[in-house]
């Protein structure tokens, strides 16, 4: 194998991740897609000599075209793109609307376009995907403390913008990681220990046909299903946050939301529907 088809390899594994940053960054799957030929196109220019985080430094050269696309939308002082994200359900369909009002995707991408390039870059790549502050800093070239003062600064915009204005997705997503490890570990108290007393597990009615509970209340009740199951249940973005799937053979058949509030988890839906699934669009990211 030479080493054009080498990095070519590499970076189709991580496709997925970095779709997602791009996704998130952009606010549009089409732009996200255009954001990753873009990459790929400097990536197989510059080459992979020298590299030993390749999952950084692709994460890198995909967050430095966002950032240009960013820059390049604000300065034609465009509307923000908003063509892609998740319509409202309908009045119709008072289901669906109660699954889409705990989950802040759509919220939280809105929020997303009212931030400076260098702000969204910052909060996405830091509270979303985990990036430290050094390796943001060479994206934006400032300094890391101002990377961590941008990623903050958009952090408390967000926070007071959203529906939840209590929502911290960096402790969202470190709450959720140490559940699913947990869960894979079937460690029943560490899961009791992360669950608020009075969480509920609630399914939606195409959950329910296959054959989940509508609904299951309590901490011990809860840590039950996800000690016996839950080592099935992949890391995952769902809406824009910290999440899990489940997905027999590669294919993603329902996917988990996580509310947390004062470091417990109060709340956990299971979404099995398609197209609400699809609108979701959730993002495995263990591979």
């Amino acid at each position: 194998m030479d080493e054009s088809d080498w990095l070519a390899e590499r970076f189709e594994a991580h496709r997925p991740r970095l779709h997602a940053v791009a996704h998130r960054m952009l606010g549009s799957a089409a732009e996200a897609d255009d954001a990753m030929q873009e990459a790929w196109l400097r990536l197989s220019r510059s080459g992979a000599d020298g590299v030993e985080n390749m999952g950084g430094w692709f994460t890198t050269i995909v967050a430095r075209v966002c950032l240009d696309l960013l820059r390049s939308r604000q300065s034609r002082r465009e509307e923000p793109v908003g063509e892609d994200l998740p319509e409202q359900a309908s009045e119709a369909d008072p289901e669906q609307q109660a699954v889409m009002a705990d989950s802040v995707g759509l919220a939280l991408l809105v929020v997303l376009d009212t931030l400076t390039p260098t702000e969204r870059l910052a909060f996405v790549l830091h509270d979303m995907f985990d990036v430290p502050f050094d390796q943001i800093a060479s994206v934006i070239d400032r300094s890391p403390a101002a990377a961590r003062q941008l990623a903050s600064r958009a952090r408390r915009r967000v926070r007071g913008a959203g529906p939840n204005p209590g929502i911290d997705p960096a402790r969202q997503r470190e709450v959720v990681n140490a559940f699913l490890a947990a869960s894979r570990g079937g460690d029943l108290a560490a899961l009791v220990a992360l669950l608020d007393p009075e969480v509920a597990l609630r399914t939606d009615p195409e959950g329910v046909r296959l054959g989940a509970p509508p609904e299951i209340l309590g901490a011990h009740a809860v840590a039950g299903v996800f000690a016996e199951y839950g080592g099935g249940a992949h890391p995952a973005l769902v809406g824009g946050l910290a999440g899990a799937v489940w997905a027999p053979g590669g294919r993603i058949r329902a996917a988990y939301i996580f509310t947390v509030s004062g470091g417990a988890i109060t709340a956990i839906d299971r979404v099995a529907n398609p197209d609400l699934l699809r609108e979701l669009d959730p993002v495995i990211l263990d591979g």
